[in-house]
């Protein structure tokens, strides 16, 4: 049994992703942490790759994107289009979409299970990528949700393409893991429910991946080498300690 999952990434472009974390950071050091945050997510699937029938891909759009992400993921990373564009069941919008389409092209590809996986938590334990892969591999259907402490998910994984969980969710807002379990609940489906963990996508949760990246975070986070060297060369620690 193999398990594919798909970063979901925007192209580290100045401008275009991390906006949140402005005016801490400029729009060039927000994509230059972007492309880091990639760096380090893909070389933790690769890590849990080695340990599991995991295959790691990253869902991007637009198509024309591709080339930006040169030189930034994993190597063994596999790229895969969820610009959204495609017909979709009624009732999945918005970035549902995106999400939908990323786990029907993985089923399609022949994968047994696939996941969608955020870009914005460089230092998720590899653990939970193991046990969402082991919680798909057991007998019957489920679905597997790692719940964010904004009240997203850093991932959601599946055996079926199950257009229910996607369906009616109101996308970027503190609802969506609370909306998530109630569809799967209203279509029968069980939940298996991992650790919680955080994005990093506003000032506080930077901050608190500064100290977590000194050393005094939880023991089995990921390292994020990338995400580190990052921060050392921007130098934020004095002015978000002031937040």
């Amino acid at each position: 049994m193999t398990t594919g999952i798909a970063v979901m990434a925007k192209a580290p472009r100045a401008g275009r992703c991390k906006t949140r974390l402005m005016p801490y950071l400029t729009a060039e050091q927000a994509a230059v942490m972007s492309a880091a945050f990639l760096a380090d997510v893909t070389a933790n699937l690769a890590l849990a790759a080695k340990a599991g029938a995991i295959v790691p891909y990253l869902a991007f759009a637009p198509a024309e994107a591709a080339a930006l992400f040169d030189g930034i993921l994993a190597p063994g990373t596999r790229m895969l289009l969820a610009d959204g564009l495609g017909a979709v069941p009624d009732g999945v919008n918005g970035f549902g979409r995106c999400l939908h389409q990323a786990i029907e092209a993985m089923l399609a590809l022949g994968h047994d299970a696939a996941c969608v996986l955020n870009a914005d938590s460089p230092t998720l334990p590899t653990r939970l990528l193991l046990e969402m892969e082991a919680a798909l591999a057991a007998d019957g259907d489920r679905i597997v949700l790692g719940p964010a402490e904004d009240g997203g998910y850093y991932l959601l994984g599946m055996k079926r393409a199950h257009a229910a969980v996607f369906s009616g969710i109101d996308w970027s807002t503190a609802q969506v893991a609370t909306q998530t379990r109630q569809r799967a609940a209203d279509a029968g489906l069980a939940v298996v429910q991992l650790d919680p963990w955080y994005d990093v996508d506003e000032p506080a949760a930077l901050l608190r991946l500064l100290v977590e990246l000194d050393g005094t975070g939880p023991p089995d986070a990921f390292a994020a080498p990338h995400t580190t060297a990052c921060l050392t060369n921007l130098n934020l620690a004095g002015d978000l300690k002031c937040l």
